[in-house]
């Protein structure tokens, strides 16, 4: 059997650059163009970051933890590789995408695996309202922001503003108030992956607000859409011990 084409990436930092060297001189590391496999090597940021640079691409890419949390990683070993990877489980993974307005009258678009945040730019709180499918859900709703997560970013940014996690094939994503001070009881919602979010920012003038997907923010929006992109895709290799549904579930019951 033809062992498959590994490109190796990494972080900038010592010890993910270490273990890029040892892995390429025991493993050999072709372009990640030439690849049948891309193994990143970092934490979870770096992880996001390879991804987004493959979406749309038929790569899949296999993570081992180089970083501090890890928890799209699968645990560093630098024994028999290429079989793990061949063992290895393939988790697709749908992007968001973000269409802003801005005050200016532009019109920005980004992608992002993990959410869509809106955040206030100044000491004044946001007022939002929220459509979904082109139907307004929340007249108002004064916050420091809000969110829209995918099942990968359910346990990131979303889980630290107290949304759910939702399990990889559960189809569906959150959305998250951050900090909402009115409605006060209102904690977000889960949506179907099918979803059309429509964020529209009140008094924008006096409560400015920046749109953040991925490594793009976006100052001073006026009205932002999310939505999944159905047509494009990327894949994230999981170790059969060490599968998504396995890390949600230890998610949910670890303090």
């Amino acid at each position: 059997m033809t062992q498959t084409r590994i490109a190796f990436v990494a972080a900038e930092d010592s010890e993910a650059q270490e273990a890029l060297a040892k892995l390429s001189a025991r493993y050999g590391n072709v372009p990640p163009d030439d690849a049948g496999t891309i193994v990143a090597l970092g934490g979870d940021g770096f992880m996001l970051q390879t991804l987004h640079t493959q979406i749309g691409r038929d790569v899949p890419i296999y993570g081992m933890n180089r970083g501090s949390v890890g928890f799209l990683m699968n645990r560093y070993d630098e024994e028999e590789l290429p079989a793990r990877v061949s063992r290895a489980e393939p988790v697709r993974l749908h992007p968001l995408r973000m269409t802003a307005q801005t005050a200016s009258g532009a019109e920005e678009e980004a992608l992002t695996i993990n959410e869509v945040s809106l955040l206030r730019q100044t000491r004044q709180a946001a007022k939002l309202r929220i459509s979904i499918d082109g139907k307004i859900r929340l007249q108002e709703l004064i916050c420091d922001g809000v969110l829209v997560a995918t099942p990968a970013g359910s346990t990131a940014y979303n889980l630290s503003a107290h949304g759910p996690i939702i399990p990889m094939g559960a189809e569906l994503l959150a959305l998250t108030p951050i900090s909402a001070f009115r409605p006060r009881r209102w904690r977000g919602a889960l949506l179907p992956q099918t979803a059309q979010v429509g964020l529209e920012v009140l008094e924008p003038a006096k409560r400015p607000v920046s749109a953040t997907a991925g490594n793009t923010e976006i100052r001073n929006v006026t009205r932002v859409d999310i939505s999944q992109v159905s047509d494009m895709s990327v894949t994230l290799l999981c170790d059969p011990e060490h599968n998504f549904e396995e890390r949600i579930l230890k998610e949910q019951f670890e303090s």
